[in-house]
């Protein structure tokens, strides 16, 4: 097995985990950075800083890219066109607005990722997904 085939068996082994805003634990809660914090820990043993609390509006009150400026400083920034399955998509609701959404690209027509108000789950990368694509980046160490 690859480690690309293995993070998206990891992010697999989440589905069905319920959305709880601020949460990473597989089987009781997480949410979309939860998912991606809890795969970090299971691929590298801990996570790469600490977490601070954060509401439902952290990536609209600052003003500042929070989730992109973290990303960049701990993994790799890859062409959003050349994304491969076990890597991390990052999204924004709206042009313009900061992105606030992540998930896993399980396939090249797949995400893994948690869905508030249900779960973890693995949804189609449909058009309107595809155009709120912000970025991509490839966990360290996986090319």
């Amino acid at each position: 097995m690859t480690e690309r085939e293995r993070i998206v068996a990891l992010a697999r082994d989440w589905i069905g985990t319920p959305y709880r805003h601020q949460a990473s634990c597989k089987g009781a809660g997480a949410d979309c950075l939860g998912l991606i914090r809890g795969l970090w820990r299971e691929l590298y043993g801990r996570e790469p800083e600490a977490m601070p609390p954060y509401g439902a509006d952290w990536a609209e009150a600052g003003g500042r890219e929070t989730f992109l400026e973290a990303a960049r400083r701990h993994m790799r920034e890859v062409d959003v066109r050349q994304a491969m399955p076990g890597d991390v998509l990052l999204f924004r609701w709206r042009a313009g607005g900061p992105a606030k959404h992540a998930a896993i690209l399980a396939t090249p027509e797949t995400i893994i990722h948690a869905y508030e108000g249900v779960s973890v789950v693995e949804s189609p990368l449909v058009p309107a997904w595809r155009r709120r694509i912000a970025a991509a980046f490839s966990f360290p160490g996986v090319f």
